[in-house]
């Protein structure tokens, strides 16, 4: 018995202290998708109509037509007519950074808004977030919209 203990416990030492054997490593690779295009100021020139609606809304509340053929000389027009000088502050990644100075607003007749704008390319379309700052005084001073475009 004492004989039969000494060997089983033996062949447990001599299991567990074996060297396990290194996993196979794989050498095929996967293949890499080959890296996306920069973008640059080239990637969103043209006529685009937007549609504007309010964050986590269907509704269009506005519309316009941006017009980025020219990098200096960027501006969205209301359907009234009345063009808004749009600044380009930055590309960053796949996105474009836009600024506005005040103009009256479209959306809250009567006030002056000033917009700041990130717009990238998704599906063919030229998506957004803005968020639009209102001179007032009182409650709801600040608001934000997403934008969907189509090129002209």
């Amino acid at each position: 018995m004492r004989i039969t203990a000494l060997l089983g416990c033996a062949m447990l030492v001599a299991a567990c202290s074996t060297k396990e054997t290194p996993a196979v490593s794989d050498t095929t690779t996967a293949a890499v998708p080959p890296a996306a295009a920069p973008v640059t100021f080239a990637s969103f020139s043209g006529k685009w109509n937007i549609l504007v609606k309010p964050e986590g809304q269907d509704t269009v509340v506005t519309s316009y037509l941006l017009d980025t053929t020219d990098s200096t000389k960027v501006t969205f027009t209301f359907p009234d007519g009345r063009p808004v000088p749009v600044r380009i502050t930055a590309i960053s990644g796949d996105t474009l950074v836009a600024e506005t100075d005040w103009f009256e607003s479209s959306v809250r007749k009567g006030l002056q808004a000033q917009s700041n704008i990130r717009y990238w390319m998704q599906d063919g379309k030229l998506l957004g977030r803005n968020v639009v700052r209102y001179k007032t005084t009182g409650a709801d001073t600040l608001r934000v919209f997403t934008t969907e475009g189509t090129k002209q």
